[in-house]
């Protein structure tokens, strides 16, 4: 058999496999349909059960009463008020967060072509989490415009964070993978350095600080949803127009050179949505791990490896996800609350570990 002739037969079975892939609106139809099932599930469980029928009356008539159409049958009183005040911004608010880290997961491991690139790369976290601490340190209980400090001072340390990894990456080597890589491995040091001392320096606030670092959505309102969101949808946005780029850099920067990308400019842009997306989520919920990790992987195994499919499914997928690990979250250990980044951690740990297992297998 002649190299050419092998060449062909693997070309007409990776062509036959991809076709076998569902279309990317396929995709978008059916993530649409998991995250709508998941976040039904979120509002109706809880320590105060809500009826089905009613809650879906009760969203229908608020919808459509602009239009003058009441839908009788919904929920009153006391059902009503933890419907729309308490559950239904906490489920909006993890599915906005889960779509943003599971987005920026996909685009990392793209970008870096590191199936094992989390989104908190990058001194994101670390500066999130310096911020965050910060401001419960030093300034607890101030606000600006009605909203609390805290989402703001993690959303201005992971962008301070990003910022300086992709300075000293880009003073030390350019856009390398790598060098970007070890850049931010030497930030987020320095900077998790630094919130260590300011927590010494304020014991009597660990426990809150622990509270937020672990992840949490129990106080999520409304405000928290409209703070973030234009920066959600604007590095969501982004990162889904970047999908074709980043299949092209796929098959390497030569190639994607003659087909008219331009690699730094693409990777730039990427890195920078994606780290936006990730500090986003981080000032509203704390770091919440792994689900940059897990979705994707999930998701590549059921739609394939293109990023014009991935980066849907991830969006999608990742609101599910972190809604049903919220709902664990309440429920597990009601009346009392887990912290939401322990169940990712019990999910996403064993996950990691197997992954280790299997490169190892495959070398």
């Amino acid at each position: 058999m002649t190299a050419t002739s092998s060449g062909t037969r693997d070309g007409q079975a990776a062509g036959a496999a991809s076709a076998r892939r569902p279309g990317a609106l396929l995709v978008v139809c059916a993530g649409a349909a998991a995250l709508l099932l998941a976040a039904l599930a979120g509002i109706w469980v809880g320590a105060l059960p809500l009826p089905p029928v009613a809650v879906v009356a009760t969203l229908l008539d608020r919808a459509l009463s602009p239009l003058g159409v009441d839908v009788p049958g919904g929920l009153t009183g006391t059902e009503a008020a933890v419907l729309l005040q308490l559950r239904l911004p906490r489920v909006v608010l993890a599915a906005l967060v889960g779509a943003a880290l599971a987005v920026a997961g996909g685009s990392y491991q793209g970008v870096f072509r590191n199936p094992l690139a989390d989104p908190y790369l990058l001194g994101a976290a670390a500066g999130a989490g310096l911020g965050a601490t910060l401001v419960i340190a030093y300034a607890p209980g101030v606000t600006v415009a009605g909203i609390g400090v805290i989402p703001l001072a993690a959303f201005a340390g992971a962008l301070t964070g990003v910022g300086a990894a992709l300075l000293l990456g880009t003073a030390a080597g350019g856009s390398n993978n790598a060098t970007l890589l070890l850049a931010g491995v030497a930030v987020a040091a320095f900077l998790a350095a630094a919130q260590t001392l300011v927590q010494q320096q304020n014991a009597e606030d660990l426990q809150q600080v622990y509270g937020w670092l672990l992840g949490q959505l129990g106080g999520a309102q409304w405000s928290d949803i409209l703070l973030v969101l234009p920066y959600l949808g604007l590095a969501s946005a982004v990162l889904l127009l970047c999908a074709r780029p980043l299949d092209v850099l796929a098959v390497g920067d030569d190639e994607a050179r003659s087909l008219g990308v331009h690699p730094t400019r693409v990777r730039l842009l990427v890195i920078v949505a994606a780290s936006l997306a990730t500090a986003s989520a981080v000032a509203v919920s704390g770091l919440v791990g792994f689900v940059g990790l897990v979705v994707p992987h999930m998701a590549r195994r059921l739609v394939g490896g293109s990023h014009v499919r991935l980066l849907p499914a991830c969006l999608l997928g990742g609101g599910a996800f972190l809604v049903l690990a919220d709902l664990v979250a309440r429920v597990v250990l009601s009346p009392a609350e887990l912290p939401l980044g322990v169940v990712t951690a019990f999910i996403g740990a064993p996950f990691f570990a197997g992954l280790l297992w299997a490169r190892g297998r495959r070398r």
